[in-house]
């Protein structure tokens, strides 16, 4: 889902993981959160060969228990574990090798190619949900695939745990004194996320200052900042969603011009999160959000 924010940054103006760890709370991976046991109500119609071109959709689909119905997921799904992932592509779609997996049901995220009607001349019922723009967006995609897949109770279970999560973490963070000035960056281009976009609305829900918002111009959510903008802003933190697509961590980035001086770096306020999850708006989302609150809860109390 990386590559799909950016590609929508681009298009408008984030790109597959490629390994390291965080030591953010964000980056731990943790388990999904699920309904408890017992509680499905899977409908005997339901799809039983579902195809998921969308990482944040395999991850909705397994955490609502419908993962047994999952057959085959795309090249950039790699959480969790048991997915199937194969080479299939939502980017670049191969209609006939998504055909042979002979699904009844295909999610995508991103119509690329005119996938949608393409899928649905072959009469495999397609499910498009294209990135989220807020919380309740994703709230609603994760419980569509619930009612899809006949996992409607375990959906409406898995909405209410991650919801019951957010608010836990947001007791964290009192309303800043003063403006506390947050640069959420998706990659080292210094494309970023503007109050606008899904997880720019995580910062705006937190009482946060987007240094991105002045510089969204067009309303995209999604502007690129100029290094010179970017230092004059001076943000009292640096989230970074490019860990593992770009290398990024606390000390490339003081070590890059003028950026020693910043009152995020001089504070040691440059959090390094997990590119997956912050850049999907499924099941794990509470955990960035708890990520960025811990990490703001520390300045505010200070």
């Amino acid at each position: 889902m990386k590559r799909s924010i950016l590609a929508l940054a681009l298009v408008v103006a984030l790109a597959a993981a490629c390994g390291g760890e965080s030591s953010t709370p964000a980056a731990t991976g943790g388990a999904l959160p699920t309904a408890p046991a017992g509680s499905g109500n899977t409908a005997a119609a339901a799809p039983q060969r579902i195809v998921s071109l969308s990482s944040t959709a395999t991850e909705t689909l397994f955490a609502i228990g419908a993962g047994p119905q999952v057959i085959a997921v795309d090249d950039q799904s790699n959480y969790p574990a048991q997915a199937p992932k194969t080479d299939l592509s939502g980017y670049t779609p191969n209609i006939e090798a998504i055909a042979a997996k002979k699904p009844d049901l295909v999610v995508i995220s991103t119509d690329t190619d005119g996938l949608k009607a393409k899928l649905e001349a072959l009469k495999i019922t397609v499910v498009r949900q294209d990135a989220a723009k807020t919380l309740d967006a994703a709230y609603a995609q994760i419980t569509e695939l619930g009612k899809v897949t006949g996992h409607d109770k375990e959906a409406a279970a898995t909405v209410a745990a991650m919801k019951a999560s957010i608010e836990a973490s947001k007791k964290k963070v009192s309303k800043p004194a003063v403006p506390v000035k947050v640069y959420h960056e998706l990659d080292n281009t210094l494309f970023s996320v503007s109050s606008k976009s899904f997880v720019g609305e995580m910062y705006t829900v937190l009482g946060l200052t987007n240094i991105a918002d002045a510089a969204d111009k067009d309303g995209t959510g999604y502007p690129q900042l100029s290094a010179e903008y970017l230092i004059a802003q001076n943000p009292d933190f640096v989230f970074l969603a490019d860990t593992k697509c770009c290398g990024q961590n606390a000390k490339t980035v003081a070590a890059r011009p003028g950026w020693a001086e910043l009152r995020a770096v001089k504070l040691g306020n440059v959090i390094e999160l997990d590119d997956d999850i912050a850049s999907r708006w499924g099941p794990r989302t509470p955990q960035l959000f708890d990520a960025i609150a811990t990490a703001v809860a520390k300045l505010v109390r200070s």
